[in-house]
């Protein structure tokens, strides 16, 4: 249906008038503004008044996806070159392994992690693959919640890579994290890699792809499952919200959610996983504390218009805080056992209670990817400037 001049007049002047409110904000609290709660409900209102079937609501994703790219300075994207990868020190452990992880994004640009492994012998897409981003904790990915996580989840038929932030512990400290302004570039285009590595295991079945992290790692979780139609199965934990884009440059402090061809927010970039299996793990004690009456409602709304409403899930802890505790994990478990196809017998007893008792967790030291035995290569490209020129010249 053909909308009234007066109608599009009037979306465009709230469009402003959203733009105005958070330059003021900007201006008057930090260079990650958070705007009133109220707004950000308002605003998803004002977007679902901009589509109403399937045609127009994917005609609006793709106008986002196109504006993430070209805010980010990731359009185009950078050529896919060689990996390289390296992969040392398996270490085994109960029902699992793990080995340390590094390769090429872009030529002397290196992603580093850990790769986790079911221990019985796999064959050609016998098992599901996950990526695990994490959030900006100090420990990053060597925390014991991240490992956990990816231990229970290589348990149940998964091989798992989670992988560090740009520049955030000692393996990955080619550029700074927090006064990079191009960190979220990098960011999302290690996560790109990081499908690409994992996929390049012949024992990854490439219909069962799965994302999760928590925070900093959620927000990289539905960024990359908006992006890369690969991911078939999205948990973004304590991130989606309407009001807060985070504070970090890797999440707000690039112009993806406010442009002239359109605004958005977290809880729509989330929902363009529709139809796509997602699960909001949302909690009462920060940012996600209105994801049932707010967020949740709007992805429903597009996931019933792009004919998957049971695909959509909202697991929301009230009283819980910010992080991803066994109480998270829980739901997460669950969920992607559901719609990867895992074990959760694997992890669970004959009443499918869950339990984490087989873990036991490394040191930091055991799971870095550069040491005394595999040193950081001399072509590393070391410095903002020069991370950059590499990104630039891998676009040419």
């Amino acid at each position: 249906m053909r909308r009234s001049h007066f109608t599009q007049n009037f979306f465009a002047l709230i469009q402003l008038c959203g733009l105005a409110v958070l330059i003021l904000s900007s201006r008057t609290s930090s260079a990650f503004p958070k705007i009133p709660e109220e707004q950000g409900a308002r605003n998803l209102e004002e977007y679902a008044k901009t589509y109403s079937n399937r045609e127009e609501w994917q005609a609006r994703a793709k106008k986002i996806r196109a504006g993430i790219l070209e805010g980010s300075g990731l359009n185009p994207l950078p050529r896919r070159t060689p990996l390289e990868s390296v992969i040392h020190s398996r270490k085994e452990m109960d029902g699992y392994s793990v080995e340390n992880v590094y390769f090429e994004s872009l030529p002397g640009f290196f992603v580093t992690g850990n790769l986790y492994r079911p221990l019985r012998k796999g064959s050609l897409n016998s098992f599901a693959g996950v990526l695990c981003p994490h959030g900006h904790s100090k420990e990053g990915r060597t925390a014991e919640y991240t490992q956990v996580r990816c231990a229970a989840l290589a348990r149940m038929g998964s091989i798992v890579f989670a992988y560090d932030m740009v520049g955030w512990n000692q393996d990955n400290r080619q550029t700074d994290h927090r006064k990079d302004k191009n960190v979220f570039a990098f960011q999302t285009w290690n996560s790109m890699r990081a499908l690409d590595f994992l996929l390049s295991f012949r024992e990854v079945d490439p219909r069962r792809i799965g994302v999760t992290g928590e925070s900093g790692g959620g927000t990289q979780t539905f960024m990359l499952t908006a992006l890369d139609d690969r991911v078939r199965v999205a948990a973004p934990v304590v991130m989606a919200s309407a009001h807060f884009y985070g504070g970090c440059n890797c999440e707000s402090g690039v112009p993806i959610h406010n442009r002239k061809e359109y605004q958005t927010n977290n809880a729509e970039i989330a929902a363009m996983a529709a139809p796509r299996p997602l699960l909001l793990v949302s909690v009462g004690g920060d940012w996600t504390k209105n994801t049932p009456k707010v967020e949740f409602p709007y992805a429903q709304r597009v996931y019933s218009i792009m004919g998957a409403p049971g695909n959509v899930q909202n697991h929301h802890l009230p009283e819980d805080k910010h992080g991803y505790e066994f109480s998270k994990r829980q739901p997460v478990y669950r969920f992607f056992a559901q719609h990867l196809k895992l074990r959760l017998s694997r992890i669970s007893d004959d009443e499918e209670k869950i339990s984490e008792d087989f873990f036991k967790p490394l040191k930091a030291e055991e799971l870095f990817a550069f040491n005394d035995s595999y040193p950081r290569p001399n072509h590393a490209v070391q410095g903002a400037d020069a991370c950059l020129a590499a990104l630039r010249k891998a676009q040419k």
